[in-house]
């Protein structure tokens, strides 16, 4: 599924915004300042962690994760990236429900941290919905060696 993302579609003006999901709020917390420093800050997307559920424990929260995409939503879409699988089906039910997340909110296949990093940097330098979720699905062939 590289290259393709599941919701609907963005719509015009603003960039991209980046949700960041995690079973744990460190985790999400983490990778959103790791994406932001690396990107050479400056005019960055926005970008917001969505992490644990909402006591402070691990796991996912729908309201959450509603939440920070409504933050970041600047109407050109918003891309969201999660760790684990069951992070990825708490967003798939609010896509098929269909008024809890922005128009154009779009989960997108990518490895988490080299995915987000793509994301935010492709999103602040102007890429429409498609180009941020291809750069961060095409994060899955960084090689490391």
């Amino acid at each position: 599924m590289s290259g393709e993302g599941i919701g609907r579609e963005g719509t015009s003006g603003g960039r991209v915004g980046i949700v960041l999901v995690s079973h744990s709020a460190a985790v999400a917390d983490a990778v959103a300042a790791l994406a932001r420093g690396l990107a050479g800050g400056g005019d960055l997307a926005p970008v917001a962690a969505a992490g644990g559920a909402p006591g402070g424990g691990l796991g996912t929260s729908a309201g959450l994760v509603a939440s920070a995409a409504k933050d970041v939503d600047g109407g050109a879409g918003v891309a969201i990236l999660v760790d684990l699988g069951s992070a990825a089906l708490t967003v798939k039910a609010l896509i098929a429900e269909g008024d809890e997340l922005p128009e154009g909110a779009r989960l997108v296949d990518a490895p988490f941290v080299e995915g987000a990093v793509a994301a935010l940097v492709t999103a602040s330098a102007g890429g429409d919905l498609d180009a941020v979720a291809a750069a961060a699905s095409e994060a899955y062939a960084y090689r490391k060696e």
